[in-house]
């Protein structure tokens, strides 16, 4: 089933790959005997449904999680379930997608106001007197 991120953008089913694994954590014997968790596996640098902008921003959001290959790697092992556990790594990847699809506001650049560099001045000149007064003193008196 393919991943539907908005109107334009589908995932199909070939460019994800899903791993399941036993999980740590809560489960009791279960955890032992069923691979509940899942790795999610996205090649999303060789993707034809991402732009290469968007592709650029989803290296950047997704930080470690991004191989050398060009993929993005998801883990998920929260519930006892496989399916949710499933469901849970797909959306997962939607969100983080969809955060990349947002063009970031460009910056404008703006200059300090007067009373802003007469306080920072002012502050430089106060921490330069107590400074000064941590000096040697004089044994002359």
């Amino acid at each position: 089933m393919p991943l539907r991120i908005n109107d334009q953008i589908e995932i199909a089913d070939w460019e994800l790959t899903e791993q399941f694994m036993r999980a740590s954590g809560p489960g009791g014997q279960n955890v032992n005997k069923v691979a509940t968790a899942v790795e999610l596996r996205f090649e999303a640098d060789r993707s034809p449904a991402l732009p290469a902008p968007v592709k650029a921003r989803l290296r950047r959001l997704a930080g470690r999680r991004w191989t050398k290959e060009g993929a993005i790697v998801i883990q998920c092992d929260e519930t006892r379930s496989q399916a949710r556990n499933r469901e849970i790594a797909r959306e997962r990847l939607a969100d983080l997608i969809r955060a990349a699809l947002k063009r970031p506001k460009p910056r404008v650049a703006t200059r300090p106001t007067l009373g802003s560099k007469k306080r920072r001045l002012k502050q430089k000149k106060v921490r330069g007197e107590v400074k000064a007064l941590r000096g040697k003193v004089d044994g002359d008196e």
